[in-house]
């Protein structure tokens, strides 16, 4: 990496930090109304379902305005495509039944798990992304525990209220791991 793209890494850490905070509280309250309200699949949790993925192509969106000078925004572009496409998955699933939708999630979760490896790893020496990376790796073991328990007789949604609040946690890490590479003292060590 040219000294350019890094300077550019360093200046977009705090946008970063301020979006990895936003995720984490999306995703507690998310898995919060989901354990709340998601026994069924009534509107409202298919509303939920949908909002999820929404808010990373939001989210990425964020991100990629910027981290366009580095490497990663490519990734997160791709980001946007896979996202887009599981909200819209998420939505036709959601009227066939939960063995579905934990179908597409699973997939999703997989596929962004990925690119969220890559992501973190191209970002790594900004500093605060091993949660990214850990994050990724769990996201596709995640995804396709969705898809085997989706073959299960009575497959519930409950599992996904963890994996956001994991996910979320993973953002509240690398905030914090960002925020202590950028002061002083932090430098020092």
């Amino acid at each position: 990496m040219t000294l350019t793209a890094t300077s550019h890494q360093d200046a977009s850490a705090p946008a970063l930090r301020q979006l990895y905070m936003v995720r984490f509280l999306f995703a507690v309250v998310w898995a919060a109304l989901l354990l709340v309200f998601g026994s069924d699949l009534t509107i409202g949790v298919k509303v939920l379902l949908f909002l999820y993925p929404a808010f990373d192509v939001a989210a990425a969106v964020v991100d990629a305005r910027s981290s366009r000078a580095t490497r990663s925004a490519m990734g997160l572009y791709a980001n946007m495509a896979i996202s887009t496409a599981a909200a819209i998955g998420l939505a036709v699933a959601g009227t066939s039944g939960t063995a579905d939708v934990l179908r597409v999630w699973g997939t999703w979760a997989i596929v962004s798990g990925l690119v969220q490896l890559v992501v973190a790893l191209l970002r790594r020496s900004m500093g605060g992304q091993w949660a990214m990376i850990l994050s990724g790796g769990i996201s596709v073991l995640a995804g396709a525990s969705f898809l085997a328990s989706a073959s299960k007789s009575d497959p519930t949604l409950g599992h996904l209220a963890g994996y956001a609040t994991l996910g979320g946690v993973f953002f509240l890490i690398s905030a914090v791991r960002l925020y202590r590479g950028a002061s002083p003292a932090a430098a020092k060590q």
